[in-house]
Order: structure tokens, then sequence, then C-alpha cells
């Protein structure tokens, strides 16, 4: 098998480790090509490629991750992961557990961890690397990847998040939820809703955003209640997708380009937290993307009363 052959084979593999390091699908990919640029004029041939390239995309990701840091300290209002569709890296037998460390609600526990303690806990805890390829990949001792994996265990067990484990049922939830919205319906959203529930919206500073986050069952369901037939008076649909391996939607303009996405995460058949994303930069790579400015300005006059 020629280099590319092997690369092609395990790029769903890399790119889904990149990912769960970035949160970003665009600093994922540039992360998967650095890694062929090297792989490709690397004139030693490795004994493991599935390792040789591992190793590659974890320093590549760990290097990023550092100055993604400096990058989020100067980000208008919250940040949220970038995103994803499906995740490319398929294994049947682990795809709960998968989808699960993919969550928005994961992602974000991952970001408490230094970029050490996170590719130790996702190259051992995600994909169950074994502690001498992880010591390799991370360039310490399988001794001080144990410690840096317990310390990871710790912070993200604090905070892990315990989704349904029927899926069915999650998606149900959500169409109800959906449904509800559509029509406007805020006593049917609010009883769908946990007491603490808690909707963020990231825009970055490039997208109309909410001043913070709004809290609490009523709150959320009034807010959605009362803009949602707002903005399918606008032309925007919504179209349930499954997004981050949790229930969500993508929100279009009339011409079908991308505004936002929401994501749901559901637990004892409530809803315990909405997260939408709707700063252009983390969408685009889902398509065109809608003029958010405009759709706010169509929405302000549409809220007005008719003289």
């Amino acid at each position: 098998m020629c280099k590319s052959e092997e690369f092609e084979e395990l790029r769903p593999l890399l790119f889904s480790i990149a990912y769960r390091m970035l949160g970003s699908v665009s600093d994922a990919e540039d992360a998967v090509q650095e890694t062929w640029l090297r792989y490709d004029a690397s004139s030693v041939r490795p004994v493991s490629v599935k390792a040789f390239l591992s190793t590659t995309v974890t320093r590549i990701s760990i290097d990023v991750l550092r100055s993604a840091r400096v990058r989020r300290e100067a980000y208008v209002g919250p940040w949220l992961p970038e995103p994803l569709l499906d995740d490319p890296y398929e294994d049947p037998a682990r795809a709960a557990e998968l989808a699960d460390s993919l969550s928005m609600a994961a992602l974000l526990l991952l970001e408490r961890l230094s970029p050490l303690e996170r590719s130790v806990f996702v190259l051992r805890e995600v994909f169950a690397f074994g502690f001498e390829d992880v010591a390799a990949a991370v360039g310490r001792s399988q001794a001080a990847c144990r410690q840096l994996l317990v310390r990871a265990r710790r912070h993200m067990h604090e905070g892990q998040p315990r989704f349904e484990a029927n899926r069915e049922e999650r998606d149900e939830l959500a169409r109800r939820f959906f449904d509800a919205m559509a029509q406007g319906d805020m006593d049917g959203l609010q009883s769908l809703l946990a007491a603490d529930v808690r909707l963020v919206g990231d825009g970055g500073g490039k997208a109309p955003q909410l001043a913070r986050a709004v809290a609490g069952a009523e709150n959320v369901a009034r807010l959605l209640a009362t803009v949602h037939p707002l903005m399918a008076r606008t032309g925007i649909t919504c179209m349930p997708r499954r997004i981050n391996g949790q229930p969500g939607a993508l929100f279009r303009d009339r011409d079908g380009n991308i505004l936002h996405t929401f994501v749901l995460d559901v637990l004892d058949g409530k809803v315990h937290a909405v997260r939408s994303v709707i700063n252009p930069d983390k969408l685009a790579h889902l398509g065109p993307v809608a003029d958010a400015w405009a759709i706010d300005r169509e929405v302000r006059q549409a809220r007005r009363p008719s003289v």
C-alpha cells in the first residue's frame, strides 16, 4: 500500500482525534493536512503508520491548542465548539461512547484541561490507545501519562454529561421541542425544559447574539416561543439534524443558507441545555452562510406592531 492510501485509510481517525483536541473543524482539517505533509516528506518508514500519524496529529494539535487558548481569551461572548454533523471515524461497537465524547458538553469540559491532559484523555479514554503509544505521542513517560490521565479523569467526571441511553427517546423529545418552538407554544416548550435549563449563544461578535446566557425554563421558553415564529415569517426554516452526536437542528434562510445551529442536552426526559452557534466563521464548513445581521433587522421589523 502506498503512502497516500495508508494515509487516507487513517484520515477519519486523525480528524476525529484533532477535532476532539481542538473543538474546531477548520483547525482539525488543517492539522490533518499538516500531518500528511510531514508524512509525505518523511524518508523514514515507520514500524506502525497508525502510531506515527496519530503522534504527529496529536503534537500538531497540542501546538495549535496552546495558541488557540490565547485567542479565546479575547473572544467576544461565550465560546462554543464548531458544530460537526458527522464523525468520520466509525466504530459500531463503540458508537454511543464516541458520540458522547463528541458532544458540545464533553468538548466544553475538555476545555478545562491542559493541552497535555486533554491529549492523554482523548487518546486513552476515547480511542483506547495503549499507554506506550500515548506516551510516545505526547513525549512523556508512561508514568507521567498515567498521572495526567488521573487528573484529566477527575476534571471530566466532575461535570461529565450523562445523556439519555435511549437515542430514540432523545430524538422524540427533540422533535416535540422543535414542533413547540415552531408553533410558538410557550407552555409546550416549558414542559420539556429542566427547571435550570440554560440557553447559550455563540456569535463571536460577528453576528447578533444574546448579551448573556438565558437561564430558567420560563425565560428560555418565552424567548424561543416569541422569536422563532417571527424568524419563520422571514423565511427561516428548521431542519432537525444530529449535531455533535446529539439532537439538534440547522436553521436556514429562504435561500437555503445556514443561519445557525441548535444542539440540545437531554437528560431524564428534559432539555437541560440549548446551545446555539451563529458565528459565521464556525458555520462555513456546513455550506453557504446566511447574512445574520440582515435577518436580525427583518425579525425586528416583524416584531413592530402594524399601524
